[in-house]
C-alpha cells in the first residue's frame, strides 16, 4: 500500500509539472518548446542518477547510498537495505558454517561432503589423518581418483549404501576403517570414516581368548578321560603304569588349576575398583620372600640367580597385584632360560622412580614377537611352553597390573642375547620421593 501511495504521488507531481510547463508554453505561445525542454532535462535528470547508481554499485566502495531526492532517493535505499539484508544474511550463513565445521572437526570420525559426482566439497582434518585428503587442496577433485582401491571403487559404482565398507587405511595399512555414505542435501552425499581397528582387534582377541581357553582346558581334560576309561574296578593297572598315570594325571590336573587361578586373577583385576595406593608395599621384604622361592624352583636348571635389592625402596600401591607382577617376571625367566644360565633382578631407584628389572643371557626374542607377547595365550613357541607348564596369560597379567599402577612393561631382546624385562614405578608412588625432591631443589 505504501509503495501504491509512492507512486501515485509520483505520478500526480509529474503530471502538474507537465501542466505548469504547458501552461508557460501557452502563455508563451511555445508550448512544444517548453514540453521537449521539460522533457529533455527529466531525461538528463534520470541518465545522470543512472550513472551515480552505476558508480555506486561498481566502483564507490562506500556502502551507505547516494543522497537524492524523489523516486531516486526511494530507489537508493530500498537497494541500500536489500544490501544490508543480504550481508546480514551471508554472516548468518557464515556462522552456521561455521558451526558445522567445528562440530565436524570435533567429531572421532573422518567426515567428506561430496556432489552427486564424488566430487569433493569439503572435508574436516580426521580426514587427512585417516584417508588423506587434503582440504581445501583438494575441494573439486574426484574421490574415486583420490582413493584408488578396487573394492571402494566398486562400492561407489553399485551405489548400495545400506551396509558400510571395510577396508584398510590408503595412509596407514594398520587402520582397518569403516566407509558410511548418505544422502546428504539436496544431490549432495556425506562420507563418514570411522576408524574400527581397535574394535577389530578386541573382537579377534575375544576369539582368540575363547579358542584358547577351550583348547588349554581340552588337552588336560582329554588326558585325564584317557586314562579314567581304562581304569575300571576289574581292571586296575599295575603298580609301574598307575605310578606314571597318577603323576601325569596330577600334572595335568597342577596345570588346569593354574589356568583357572591366573584366569580369576586376571577378570579380577580387570573388574576391580581403581586402585587405593594409600597402603604402604614392602617390596624388598617381598622380593626377598620371592628370591627364596626362585631358589627352591631353580633346582632342576642351576642358573646363576643374583638379586640386587634397595631395602629402604618401598612404594604403595596393591601388595597381591604387584605381587604377582614381580613372581610372574622372575618365574617365567627361570623357566624360559636354558640350565645353567645367569638371571639378574634388580629393584633400584632410578632418580624419583622405582626400577624393576629382571635380564637374562637366554635364547632371546625375535622382535616380532616381542610386541606380542603381553597378548593372552600368545606363545613364542607353543611346544616349550607346555614343556613347562606355562599359561600364556603371566605377561598378560603383568600388563594389567603395571597399567593400575600407572607403569608399563618395557621388553628389550635379541635372539641369542638374552632378554630384559622391566617397568618403573612413577615417582607419586614411591616412598620418599618428595622428600627427597624437595631436598635436592637449591634454596632460593
Amino acid at each position: 500500500m505504501r509503495q501504491l501511495l509512492s507512486q501515485r504521488k509520483v505520478y500526480t507531481k509529474l503530471f502538474l509539472f507537465y501542466c505548469f510547463i504547458a501552461l508557460v508554453g501557452l502563455i508563451s505561445n511555445s508550448l512544444l518548446l517548453a514540453l521537449l525542454i521539460f522533457t529533455v532535462a527529466l531525461l538528463l535528470w534520470h541518465y545522470h542518477h543512472l550513472f551515480i547508481m552505476d558508480k555506486w554499485l561498481w566502483r564507490d566502495r562506500k556502502l551507505s547510498p547516494p543522497i537524492s531526492e524523489g523516486i531516486w532517493g526511494h530507489l537508493f535505499e530500498g537497494i541500500y537495505y536489500l544490501q544490508r539484508r543480504d550481508r546480514r544474511k551471508k554472516r548468518e550463513l557464515r556462522n552456521v558454517v561455521r558451526r558445522f565445521r567445528d562440530g565436524a572437526e570435533a567429531l572421532p570420525e573422518a567426515v567428506v561432503v561430496l556432489t552427486d559426482d564424488w566430487s569433493i566439497i569439503w572435508s574436516n582434518k580426521l580426514a587427512q589423518i585417516l584417508v588423506g585428503l587434503h582440504w581445501p587442496a583438494d575441494e573439486g577433485q574426484r574421490l574415486d581418483n583420490l582413493i584408488r582401491h578396487p573394492d571402494f571403487l566398486h562400492y561407489l559404482k553399485q551405489a548400495k549404501f545400506e551396509q558400510p565398507l571395510e577396508l584398510a587405511s590408503p595412509v596407514n595399512d594398520e587402520l582397518t576403517l569403516e566407509f558410511n555414505i548418505m544422502s546428504y542435501g539436496a544431490e549432495q552425499y556425506l562420507l563418514i570414516v570411522r576408524d574400527i581397528t581397535q574394535l577389530k582387534q578386541l573382537e579377534q582377541i575375544r576369539k582368540d581368548f575363547v579358542a584358547n581357553v577351550s583348547h588349554e582346558l581340552r588337552t588336560p581334560l582329554t588326558v585325564l578321560q584317557g586314562y579314567l576309561e581304562v581304569m575300571d574296578d576289574e581292571h586296575l593297572p599295575d603298580k609301574v603304569i598307575w605310578k606314571k598315570a597318577h603323576n601325569v594325571m596330577l600334572d595335568q590336573t597342577k596345570r588346569m588349576d593354574a589356568l583357572v587361578q591366573q584366569l580369576l586373577t586376571l577378570s579380577r583385576i580387570e573388574a576391580s575398583a581403581r586402585v587405593q595406593f594409600e597402603p604402604v608395599v614392602d617390596v624388598p621384604a617381598m622380593l626377598h620372600q620371592l628370591e627364596q622361592e626362585a631358589q627352591t624352583l631353580n633346582r632342576d636348571k642351576q642358573h646363576s640367580i643374583r638379586f640386587d635389592i634397595d631395602d629402604n625402596l618401598k612404594v604403595t600401591g596393591v601388595t597381591e597385584e604387584l605381587r604377582s607382577a614381580f613372581s610372574n617376571l622372575v618365574t617365567n625367566a627361570i623357566k624360559y632360560t636354558p640350565a645353567g644360565g645367569e638371571i639378574n633382578v634388580s629393584w633400584q631407584r632410578q632418580h624419583l622412580k622405582a626400577l624393576f628389572a629382571v635380564n637374562d643371557n637366554g635364547e632371546g626374542i625375535a622382535a616380532h614377537h616381542v610386541k606380542r607377547l603381553t597378548e593372552r595365550f600368545y606363545r613364542v613357541d607353543q611346544a616349550r611352553a607346555r614343556s613347562t607348564g606355562g599359561t600364556g596369560l603371566g605377561l598378560a597379567i603383568v600388563k594389567h597390573v603395571l597399567s593400575r599402577h600407572n607403569s608399563r612393561l618395557m621388553i628389550f631382546s635379541e635372539p641369542g642375547k638374552g632378554s630384559s624385562f622391566s617397568f618403573s614405578i612413577p615417582a607419586e608412588l614411591v616412598l620418599g620421593s618428595k622428600t627427597k625432591k624437595r631436598e635436592e631443589t637449591p634454596p632460593h
